[in-house]
């Protein structure tokens, strides 16, 4: 007698990142450069970081459960009412919450293949039936995603950028798909990635929501606001959504001190632009650097490239460790490794090592 679903049986645990630490400990390597997880390569902001310190001393006080000052400083931030926002143990959380909270084994999601693989996990570990639209030019197929759709589904992802791609859809497209979509069906877009998106028709969906009404707009403190650690993130919806999610929301999810940190974060913009800047200049430069190399590199508006080693990304990616800079392969994606982008002399670093390894 089998103790799980028959999903969850076909589940693998998450793989992320190899973290430094375990290749110091596997292979003695004490000088390893993380490209692996799309971290921040500037880290947080001082403010953030100061926050959190001066909250530490509470740190035996369960945190504020409902979040009152950060929702309020995330709802002046997009000039919205503070009850169209839910707090997140990062936007993963939302994602998986979204699923639980909206969906049963009667329903049918939608989403994108290759996409973000917590999409498909809340799905299976739920017993949720979903259809995964290939993506075209690594790119979200709305066309197809649209006729994926049936009197059944209840929920659509879309990432935006996605990953692990770091491409996008933009503004026209997603307009006539958001208005072509039922209006039963509600749609989650994930926008982790959206502080480093500079192309012109990138879509900002704060400001898309009256062409869809079930929409929930996710984002996080994890990326450009470099508080992964923390765990922090948001929805913004109608109070509606809202309210239900907030049902099912474990208490507590937020702690005090990724609260302040996020609110401190918000408000050192400064950062955010510095941030967001390297990332570009970098992003083209690597970019480059590579296409230079004759390898294919997918034009990107996240804080990451896809790169078609043209051969096993497993096996370069192996290698690659055992030279200290750590990427991430995929299996869906047999032949192509996602680099973070990071400091200049990280991109560089891997840029020799690769260069090395191909060789």
């Amino acid at each position: 007698m089998s103790l799980v679903s028959p999903s969850i049986e076909s589940l693998l645990p998450y793989e992320g990142g190899k973290p430094i630490e375990e290749l110091a400990r596997e292979l003695g390597i004490s000088d390893a450069i993380k490209l692996a997880s799309n971290e921040n390569a500037l880290g947080p902001s001082p403010k953030a970081l100061a926050a959190a310190r001066a909250a530490l001393s509470d740190v035996h006080r369960y945190p504020d459960a409902t979040a009152y000052k950060l929702r309020e400083r995330i709802a002046a931030e997009h000039g919205v009412p503070m009850g169209h926002v839910i707090q997140g143990n990062g936007s993963n959380e939302l994602l998986d919450l979204a699923v639980r909270t909206f969906c049963t084994s009667e329903h049918h999601i939608v989403l994108a293949e290759p996409a973000f693989v917590v999409y498909k996990i809340a799905a299976l570990a739920h017993g949720v039936p979903f259809t995964a639209v290939p993506v075209v030019d690594l790119t979200h197929d709305l066309d197809a995603m649209l006729a994926a759709v049936t009197p059944r589904t209840r929920l659509l992802f879309v990432g935006n950028p996605n990953n692990p791609t770091g491409t996008y859809v933009g503004l026209e497209p997603l307009r006539r798909f958001l208005r072509a979509l039922p209006e039963e069906v509600i749609v989650l877009m994930d926008e982790a990635y959206i502080e480093y998106a500079t192309a012109a028709d990138f879509p900002d969906c704060m400001t898309l929501r009256n062409e869809h009404e079930r929409m929930i707009v996710c984002r996080t403190f994890s990326k450009i606001y470099g508080l992964a650690a923390l765990r922090v993130g948001y929805g913004i919806s109608t109070p509606q959504l809202i309210g239900y999610m907030n049902r099912v929301r474990a208490p507590f999810n937020v702690g005090t001190l990724g609260q302040v940190a996020a609110i401190a974060a918000l408000d050192d913009s400064e950062h955010v632009r510095t941030c967001r800047e390297l990332n570009a200049r970098e992003r083209e430069r690597v970019s480059e650097r590579l296409r230079a190399m004759g390898l294919s590199v997918t034009p990107s508006q996240a804080n990451f490239i896809l790169v078609d080693v043209e051969r096993s990304a497993r096996l370069t990616y192996d290698a690659l460790l055992r030279k200290g800079v750590i990427v991430r392969p995929f299996a869906s994606l047999p032949t192509s490794l996602r680099v973070t982008i990071g400091k200049v002399a990280e991109n560089d670093r891997f840029l020799q090592a690769l260069g090395e390894v191909l060789s």
